[in-house]
């Protein structure tokens, strides 16, 4: 199981999303947690490396727990999302790993990685992602 910590910015019912150099799949920011970390220490750290925005940890709520297969890996290997809401400061910018930032729809839900499709239905089915 892979264990990873996402961040849920929503903006006029679209989704803050990103895209790792040389990947074609969107996913929404943030990452797996290293040892000793917990969720919001890895969601605080995940969102400075990947978009250089300071999360508001005070803000932080959780939306929900999600598992799936895992984009990527093999057959069987599932990763688990853990995603929060929070208020953050700065603009989202690429920065690390990430190539691109981009705002979703619905409409982009075969564009993201397998547990994030789960995620976007959930958000569609409650009117937040238009």
């Amino acid at each position: 199981m892979i264990d990873k910590i996402a961040w849920i910015h929503l903006a006029d019912g679209k989704i803050l999303s990103t895209r790792s150099r040389g990947k074609t799949v969107y996913y929404l920011p943030g990452g797996k947690r290293e040892p000793g970390e917990s969720d919001l220490d890895t969601l605080v750290r995940e969102i400075d490396e990947e978009l250089s925005v300071a999360i508001v940890p005070a803000t932080a709520a959780h939306l929900g727990t999600y598992q799936a297969q895992a984009d990527g890996h093999a057959e069987g290997v599932i990763v688990k999302m853990t995603c929060y809401t929070a208020d953050h400061r700065g603009t989202p910018t690429p920065s690390s790993e990430i190539e691109e930032v981009a705002w979703l729809t619905y409409a982009d839900r075969d564009r993201v990685a397998p547990v994030d499709q789960i995620i976007f239905d959930d958000l569609h089915r409650d009117g937040r992602l238009r």
